[in-house]
This record gives structure tokens, C-alpha cells and sequence, in this order.
């Protein structure tokens, strides 16, 4: 009986971690006062360029600590703890999730040659596959645990960067194979690794900048029904954790794609509407709201509001001329002059407003820069059909020209492509005229 008894003691004490609680008692403080304390402490440290981020801890998170299992802190709180208990992180009872050579098990191969290069057993997409959706599964890690690290995070971070910038400026029909593979990755990570709190909010935000980004990229590609697919499970995602910032980008995203959607201009204004409210839960800066608003406008110019399109143009504007902030998100970086001119544009495109369209298209692909030669090309196309709609015909065969250009230099918007198309189409009345058969030709052959 006294040897059961003391195993329950012993059963009991591994409830606690008796290190970090000692120290908290030895200061007289309830949990609820050392996490004032230490708030004040991590406030000092920051403020003094000791720690990279300001941080901060609830009661909740220090229970954890004092748990018989507490989860290892990420690097910052690591700091603040030691520094404010004078004791280094095993003195205070933790240990370290596992050994420093426990590896990771090797991420897959991203499949890009032809499929004779490829694995045995691989399957190499083409281009007009349709990419599958998600499916469970999780790494061999031949029995050790797979700790995730900051390094991978960030890499990962990095990678979702990257490719938003590539489809910026060629497009995204060759980005959703690579994404997706990332996506599936991150899942694996999150199923199957080994991570603190911190680490799990970071893997969550890398799974939901992957998740609307690879529903952006099908969009450009002309994967409709898999973008919104995407675009669902991303929001899924920022209302899991309560990410108003991902929620405002992916309802943007849904947004754009709905204008282009026949009959859906109702739904890119409830989409614009609803990503404008996520927006003012986390205080969004003013490039935002400006990108917000011009989505809005857009759904509008799609359904014939002349007056409500016009009300949002000019905010978007008043927003946008404010100026960037140090808190503008990375996915707000290509509303630049010329993409706002040139969304104007297609809004007084939509509205038949041709004349005016023509010329804010014409002004906008003359200052456009060449990270953003999609959003050119785009613009391009664009104009040449306000320019067919003018009866301006030089203009027409002038623009197409350079976006094709564009397109035969490695861009591969499908959507660029399109708009090269319905020109195409436009042009037949005017097969004599000069250049327009050789144009519609390479309109035929390369979009």
C-alpha cells in the first residue's frame, strides 16, 4: 500500500513542473502576477534590442509551463524567461522537444521534367491537368519525432514569397504544381511534427498564405472550380485561427474571381463587403482598404452600378494616395499607380465607358514595371479591347501585339491569354485591314 502510495505521489508530482513552479513561489506570486511581471519584462528587453519581437503571455500559456509536460518556448520567451529568473531553461524544467540531430525526414521531390526523368511510380502533371485536391498522409519518420524548426518556417515563408512575386510577373499557370506540393508539405508538417505554440501559429499562417495563393494561382490558370476549392479552404483556415488579415486577402481574391464569373458581380460586392469588415478587426492600413474598395468597385461596374462604382473608385483612391506604411502586407505591394489606373480602367470597361477606359489602360501599361509584366499584359489586353470598342484600330492591333510579345517571352497567364482571344474574335470584320490577319494568326497559334 505505501509503494502504491508513493508511486501516486510520484504519479502527481509529474503533473507539475516542480522547478518552474518553485521559482514562481519563491517570488510570493500567484500565476496571474508573474505574467504581469513578466509582460513588464518582456516590454524592458524589447525596448532595449535584446529580443527581435515584442511579446507577449497569458495565464493560460504559463499553466502550460508548470504542466508535468510543458511545451518548449519559442526562442524570444526562452530569453525573457531565463533573463527574469536568472536560471537557465533546464534549471527551470524544460527540455527541449528532442535531441539537435533528430532529423527531419527528406521533404519529397517537386517533379518538374518530363516524366521519364520523374521517379518510378511518380505521376508528372500536364499542363491542362486539373490539380487534385489535398489528401491525408504523413511522412515515415522511422519511429523518431519530427521537431519542427523556426529555419523551416521560415524557408517556407520565404518559398510562398517567391512564388508570389513569379506570379507577378509570369503568371500562375506554372506556379499551382510547386504550391500545391508546399501546401502538402505544411499539412504533413502540421499532422505529424513536433512543435511548441508559437511554431503552431507560424505553421497555420504558412498554410493559409500557400492555401489562397495556390486558389490565386488556379485563377489565373482558368482552374475556376479548384480556385474557389482553394479560396474556401483558406478562409476555412483564417476563421480556425481567427485571422482576420488572411480572411481580408482570400475574400480580395474571391472577389476578383467572381467578376470574371458569369452573373457572379453580386457576389465579388458581398465578397469585397464582407473582406472590408475583416479588415477593420485588425485595424488594416490604408493600401488595403484601397485594394478592398477597388474590388468592390468592380462588382459594381460588372452589374451596371454606374453611381455605387464610381463612390468606390474614389475611395480607393483617397485610400491609396495616403501612402504605403511599414505595415502594409506583402500581397497589398502590387497596387502600385499603375495596377490602381489600371483597375479603373477595366471598371469604366465594364460600365461601356470605352473612351475613358481606353485611356486610363493606355497610361497605365506605359509606367507598369517589369516585376508586374503580367499585371502588364493584362492591361494590355484589356485596352485593346476598349480600343476595338472605340474603333480605334491601330491602338487594338498595337496592344495585342505587345501583349502577345509578352506571352511569347514566358508569361502564362491563361487569363492574358483570353483577353487576346475575345480581340481575336473582335478583329473578324476587319480581316483586310491592315495587319490584322497576321495578328489573329499569332493570336491562334501562342494564346
Amino acid at each position: 500500500m505505501k509503494e502504491k502510495d508513493g508511486e501516486a505521489v510520484m504519479a502527481g508530482q509529474r503533473d507539475v513542473n516542480r522547478l518552474l513552479r518553485a521559482a514562481r513561489l519563491e517570488r510570493h506570486q500567484t500565476q496571474q502576477q508573474i505574467v504581469a511581471d513578466l509582460a513588464d519584462h518582456a516590454d524592458r528587453l524589447f525596448s532595449a534590442g535584446k529580443t527581435a519581437k515584442r511579446v507577449t503571455v497569458s495565464v493560460r500559456q504559463y499553466s502550460k509551463w508548470e504542466s508535468g509536460m510543458p511545451p518548449w518556448p519559442h526562442g524570444d520567451m526562452r530569453r525573457i524567461l531565463e533573463d527574469f529568473f536568472g536560471r537557465n531553461m533546464a534549471e527551470l524544467g524544460f527540455t527541449p522537444p528532442c535531441p539537435v540531430d533528430d532529423a527531419a525526414p527528406a521533404a519529397p521531390p517537386l517533379i518538374t521534367g518530363t516524366p521519364a526523368e520523374a521517379p518510378a511510380g511518380a505521376t508528372v502533371p500536364t499542363v491542362g491537368q486539373r490539380p487534385p485536391r489535398l489528401a491525408p498522409g504523413g511522412p515515415d519518420t522511422g519511429g523518431k519525432r519530427w521537431c519542427i524548426s523556426e529555419q523551416e518556417v521560415e524557408l517556407l515563408r520565404g518559398a510562398a514569397d517567391d512564388m508570389d512575386a513569379q506570379d507577378q510577373q509570369f503568371g500562375g499557370v506554372r506556379l499551382w504544381r510547386p504550391t500545391r506540393a508546399h501546401l502538402m508539405w505544411v499539412h504533413r508538417m502540421i499532422d505529424n511534427g513536433t512543435y511548441d505554440d508559437h511554431l503552431e501559429n507560424q505553421l497555420h499562417a504558412v498554410r493559409g498564405k500557400f492555401t489562397t495563393s495556390l486558389g490565386w494561382f488556379c485563377y489565373d490558370a482558368g482552374l475556376q472550380s479548384e480556385a474557389r476549392h482553394y479560396f474556401a479552404e483558406a478562409l476555412n483556415a483564417a476563421t480556425f485561427t481567427s485571422d482576420d488579415a488572411l480572411a481580408s486577402r482570400t475574400l480580395s481574391n474571391m472577389a476578383r474571381q467572381a467578376v470574371d464569373l458569369p452573373g457572379r458581380g453580386r457576389e465579388a460586392i458581398r465578397c469585397a463587403r464582407l473582406a472590408q469588415a475583416h479588415a477593420r478587426e485588425w485595424g488594416a492600413p490604408p493600401r488595403v482598404e484601397a485594394l478592398l474598395a477597388i474590388r468592390e468597385a468592380q462588382g459594381h461596374a460588372s452589374v451596371g452600378d454606374t453611381f455605387s462604382c464610381e463612390a468606390s473608385i474614389q475611395r480607393a483612391w483617397a485610400r491609396w494616395e495616403t501612402g504605403p506604411t511599414t505595415r502594409d502586407p506583402d500581397w497589398t505591394t502590387f497596387l502600385n499607380e499603375a495596377e490602381l489606373t489600371c483597375l479603373e480602367g477595366m471598371c469604366r470597361l465594364d460600365l461601356k465607358q470605352h473612351r475613358r477606359a481606353q485611356r486610363l489602360l493606355a497610361h497605365s501599361e506605359k509606367i507598369q514595371d517589369i516585376p508586374h509584366s503580367r499585371n502588364r499584359a493584362m492591361c494590355l489586353g484589356r485596352l485593346s479591347v476598349a480600343a476595338l470598342a472605340s474603333r480605334d484600330l491601330d491602338q487594338t492591333i498595337a496592344a495585342a501585339t505587345e501583349s502577345l510579345h509578352l506571352i511569347q517571352r514566358g508569361m502564362t497567364s491563361t487569363r492574358a491569354s483570353q483577353q487576346l482571344r475575345i480581340v481575336s474574335k473582335g478583329l473578324t470584320p476587319y480581316l483586310r485591314s491592315r495587319g490584322v490577319r497576321e495578328l489573329t494568326e499569332q493570336i491562334r497559334e501562342f494564346a
